[in-house]
């Protein structure tokens, strides 16, 4: 038993939940509407499968967006993989969920910023505006940009 309930960790496993989620509905579904995605993830972390020449042009991260096409789309509980174009050639990749560090739907300003740290609790900001369902605004609100929640403003 250990001293304290590590509040950081049973977090960035529950949103690592909901990213497995969001592309297993996509996997079942396809994209609804709007909806496309963002995925930053660390080109050197353990299980990422790119190819030498992407790995060589990102040496640290990339950003890759599913969006109008992609396919291959498969889901398990480590990670994701699919199949992008990139200029005209089409490349699988893999990208366990422990390498993501930022999920972004702009479609409905919803994001999530995933933050290793040296200390045993993971440091991870939500960024979130709308969640994601979909909210009708009033159409006298002005747009608003996401805001970002940090959960370090919650720790003593």
């Amino acid at each position: 038993m250990t001293d304290s309930i590590n509040y950081g960790r049973l977090m960035h496993d529950a949103m690592r939940e909901l990213l497995a989620r969001v592309l297993q509905d996509v996997v079942e579904g396809g994209l609804p509407g709007e909806h496309h995605f963002f995925i930053t993830f660390e080109t050197q972390a353990d299980g990422v499968d790119i190819p030498g020449w992407l790995r060589e042009k990102y040496p640290k991260e990339m950003t890759i967006v599913m969006q109008e096409w992609f396919e291959n789309l498969k889901v398990d509980d480590d990670g994701f993989s699919v199949t992008l174009n990139f200029g005209d050639e089409e490349v699988t990749m893999a990208i366990p969920f422990d390498a993501i560090l930022t999920f972004v739907d702009p479609s409905v300003e919803f994001g999530l910023r995933f933050e290793a740290t040296d200390e045993p609790e993971i440091a991870m900001e939500i960024i979130e505006d709308t969640p994601m369902i979909h909210v009708e605004e009033a159409e006298d609100e002005p747009h608003r940009d996401a805001e970002v929640v940090s959960l370090d403003s919650f720790r003593k």
